[in-house]
């Protein structure tokens, strides 16, 4: 499969996103996407279905399950790309070895049924919601997706905890722009132990 100029080849994610692998990039479902431009004019439509679907109430033993995450982001990504729901098997320039993704997206399901249930909440309920979207999207459990799987997780989440779903930034986060480059900005300094700049940015 070959891609026009604007899409880098196969790297039809942002720039400062990971690339997709070769391999990956052959389960495009859809012929006619040629660029970053259509590809993600095509994943929208299909995110928007997918949080349609995610969107009625859930409690938190449904959330928070390895299987309901792999199904999200089926119902997100999977009539565009065939591997939808399906976790990685390349290893990608962050996140887990992709041997230990499932082991590790286990373990974020049961550490954080442990805070969510026990009596009292460990945090904040928007620190929760912050800290699980980004164990989850440091892992990078899937070929792609993952920040928008993430974020949506997180926002679902919270709403079972019984507060409003984050505002991101209220920008779309799959293109480049001076709010994804606060929303990076913010992973990182979360990389390094400080998470008020996320706190901070979800909320704005």
């Amino acid at each position: 499969m070959e891609f026009s100029d604007d899409s880098r080849a196969m790297n039809l994610v942002p720039e400062d996103s990971t690339p997709i692998d070769p391999d990956e990039s052959a389960g495009l479902r859809l012929s006619y996407i040629t660029t970053r431009a259509e590809l993600n004019a095509a994943e929208a439509i299909n995110v928007e279905s997918g949080l349609r679907w995610a969107g009625r109430s859930r409690g938190l033993d449904e959330l928070l399950n390895i299987d309901f995450l792999r199904e999200l982001h089926r119902r997100m990504f999977g009539e565009v790309w065939k591997w939808a729901g399906t976790f990685r098997r390349t290893d990608k320039n962050i996140g887990a070895d992709w041997w230990e993704v499932r082991e590790a997206v286990t373990d974020v399901v049961r550490d954080f049924a442990a805070l969510t249930t026990s009596k009292g909440l460990a945090w904040p309920i928007d620190e929760i919601g912050v800290r699980f979207h980004y164990r989850l999207v440091s892992i990078h459990p899937f070929p792609n997706g993952n920040g928008r799987h993430s974020r949506a997780s997180a926002d679902l989440l919270i709403e079972a905890l019984g507060t409003e779903r984050f505002t991101w930034g209220e920008k779309n986060l799959v293109n480049a722009s001076e709010t994804r480059a606060r929303y990076i900005k913010a992973l990182r300094a979360a990389d390094g132990g400080d998470f008020d700049p996320l706190l901070t940015f979800v909320r704005s």
